[in-house]
């Protein structure tokens, strides 16, 4: 396997990148000058913060007859519809008194809806206004109509919408066409909004911009990629449209090296870039590049804002530097859930399950109410750490002391916290118990537990379940393999083999890979693609030496082939991580942490012969797998034996 280099530019090359002062733009409830000249009364509104104080000023405007001026009544009801401390109801109740309302005031309440967490009702108040003959719409009103319909996902409403832009005469104009873009490729319609966008005479970088991430949005990278690539000149939201596109889909080294060549190119990142660079450093286990980034962010002076810090949480977390992840969450102002509940679950990833808890009291002392993902991290944090007592009680206060009803993540966890225990009768009352059918993570929780706990009888049950359910899901039929290896029932494994055939289904390869000074190393399992391969395989046989000279013995249980016995202990000890440690081994200083992500779950065997070998050469070694961390040290692992 090649070497996989997503080197970042070094920081010297971006001396010339400074942050840019942002210009602030007053809302729109703040009077202007010369209409604050005309009615002082309304230099309240620099100073309103809620409903009973703009409640106060609607009154004065009242007394003092001021309020029939549409423009005095446009600024309150602006606070009323547009303010994080305004009221929508209120704010049509104003509307409703407003003699003659003009379309600004309108589309003041269409913005309102289309931006609320109903936003149909923009919709309904669109058609009240073009019913009762009130106003008449502008081409400033499409676009809100077009925002909610793209938010509603109806393609029928935005066809309507549509028909009027047509009926008005705004289809020539820009702004209106480009929403029509993004309203179709919302609504996974690409064609029509392809053809909406070619018929575009005036084509400006918003209009590419929205092309691409409708693109992005329908699933489309390769033709978004295209576009980007032709575009004539690209601006930062260019950037960040196409690098959030490889990261929600998956692909974080796309990602990474699209962000490495924009600031190739002298672009300055803005809030979104940073934290999608940080979330594929973070999935990918790219550890230097996080630091680098974090360096970046420094060196320009970029705030540490609760979205930036969040992201550089998560990429410490599950880069398993937990230490540094805390320091970040310390160093951060003021604090929302999503902080608390990325720190918790980075804690509970990483086997400290009772600092999880603890830091879920801290919250709860600051004042922070928890949410639905807050309590998935806390009983993350009792199942990889073995704490029942605490996960049962956590789980039955959801919803009695916090209001929030568990979900079917929230049932998977207490699955996993009595299955990894050994407690499988516990888990399937859960399952009895509820609400909703158990779907297939759950069983998929369920079927691990049998393997950990040797339960065949039960996991031949739930495996054949799970293969209903996920008949192309290629994991499932290897965990039900490997029980039925481990009871020797080849036939079993065969049959499973043939119908993985028919069905076209392969299974995913296991992958290990190290980060080394910003490269990344990957290894699959008996790869001889390396350059350093014979030194590699030199301390590889080493390694096998001194594990056996501290009474390793290999876990043949672990091997889903039936072969001889030397054949299995040969196949084992060329397990990708187990090359990856090599690597490490010969690649880095004594004494020197060596850091490793697998795709998939680390085996039995090794991470039996990680722990011995973390006491033989005196090294801390981190394993991130599919689930959680392993912190290796002198012939001990973080996990307590609960993974």
């Amino acid at each position: 396997m090649s070497l996989t280099s997503l080197m970042l530019c070094p920081p010297q090359t971006l001396s010339q990148i400074k942050p840019k002062t942002l210009k602030t733009q007053n809302p729109p409830w703040i009077p202007t000058p010369q209409l604050l000249s005309q009615y002082p009364l309304l230099h309240l509104l620099n100073s309103c913060k809620n409903m009973t104080h703009l409640a106060q000023i609607h009154a004065q405007t009242i007394t003092t007859g001021i309020f029939s001026d549409n423009f005095v009544a446009s600024r309150i009801l602006s606070f009323s519809a547009l303010s994080p401390n305004g009221s929508i109801a209120y704010a049509r109740l104003l509307f409703d008194q407003i003699p003659k309302p003009d379309v600004f005031i309108a589309n003041t309440m269409i913005r309102a809806y289309a931006f609320s967490s109903r936003p149909i009702d923009s919709i309904l108040f669109y058609v009240y206004v073009l019913e009762s003959g009130i106003v008449n719409p502008d081409v400033y009103t499409v676009p809100l109509i077009l925002k909610a319909c793209s938010e509603i996902g109806s393609i029928s409403l935005g066809k309507g919408v549509h028909s009027h832009v047509v009926k008005y005469g705004w289809a020539s104009e820009v702004s209106v066409s480009n929403f029509l873009v993004k309203m179709y490729a919302s609504c996974g319609a690409i064609e029509s909004a392809r053809a909406v966008f070619d018929r575009v005479t005036e084509c400006d970088d918003a209009s590419r911009n929205i092309m691409v991430d409708g693109y992005v949005v329908c699933g489309d990278l390769k033709y978004a990629r295209e576009m980007f690539d032709a575009m004539p000149a690209r601006n930062v939201v260019s950037w960040s449209v196409m690098i959030n596109g490889y990261v929600q889909n998956s692909l974080f080294k796309e990602g990474l090296e699209l962000f490495q060549e924009m600031l190739s190119e002298s672009v300055e990142p803005n809030e979104s870039v940073l934290v999608n660079a940080l979330s594929s450093c973070a999935h990918m286990g790219a550890l230097e590049q996080g630091k680098w980034i974090e360096g970046y962010l420094r060196k320009h002076g970029v705030d540490i804002t609760v979205r930036v810090g969040t992201a550089l949480i998560d990429m410490y977390s599950k880069c398993g530097y937990v230490e540094r992840a805390i320091e970040i969450f310390r160093e951060i102002g003021e604090k929302n859930v999503l902080a608390w509940s990325a720190m918790i679950g980075g804690l509970a990833i990483n086997g400290r399950g009772k600092d999880a808890l603890d830091l879920f009291s801290e919250m709860e002392a600051h004042g922070v109410r928890p949410n639905e993902v807050t309590f998935i991290e806390v009983l993350n944090a009792c199942s990889h750490s073995g704490l029942i007592l605490e996960g049962s009680k956590f789980f039955d206060s959801m919803s009695k002391e916090y209001g929030v009803k568990p979900n079917a993540h929230h049932y998977c966890c207490m699955v996993d916290l009595y299955g990894r225990a050994g407690m499988l009768d516990e888990a399937q009352n859960i399952i009895k118990s509820m609400p909703m059918k158990p779907n297939s993570a759950i069983w998929g929780a369920l079927l691990n537990a049998c393997r950990i706990h040797g339960n065949s009888e039960l996991g031949e049950k739930v495996g054949k379940r799970l293969l209903e359910l996920e008949p192309n899901h290629s994991g499932r039929y290897v965990l039900l393999s490997n029980i039925y290896a481990a009871n020797g029932k080849w036939n079993h494994v065969a049959e499973l083999r043939r119908m993985m055939k028919e069905h076209g289904i392969n299974k995913i390869p296991g992958c290990s890979f190290i980060d080394l000074k910003g490269t990344v190393h990957e290894f699959v399992a008996g790869d001889n693609s390396q350059p350093q391969s014979e030194a590699i395989y030199t301390q590889l046989s080493e390694m096998n030496r001194e594990l056996k000279l501290m009474g390793y013995k290999p876990n043949k249980d672990q091997v889903l082939l039936d072969m001889e016995e030397e054949e299995k202990e040969t196949a084992l000890s060329h397990h990708s991580e187990k090359l990856a440690i090599a690597f490490g081994l010969i690649s880095t200083d004594p004494g020197t942490t060596i850091r490793i992500t697998k795709n998939l779950r680390v085996c039995a065997d090794c991470h039996f012969a990680t722990k011995l070998i973390s006491k033989i050469y005196n090294r801390e070694i981190v394993v991130r797998d599919r689930c959680r961390f392993h912190h290796f040290r002198d012939g001990s692992c973080s996990c307590n034996e609960f993974w």
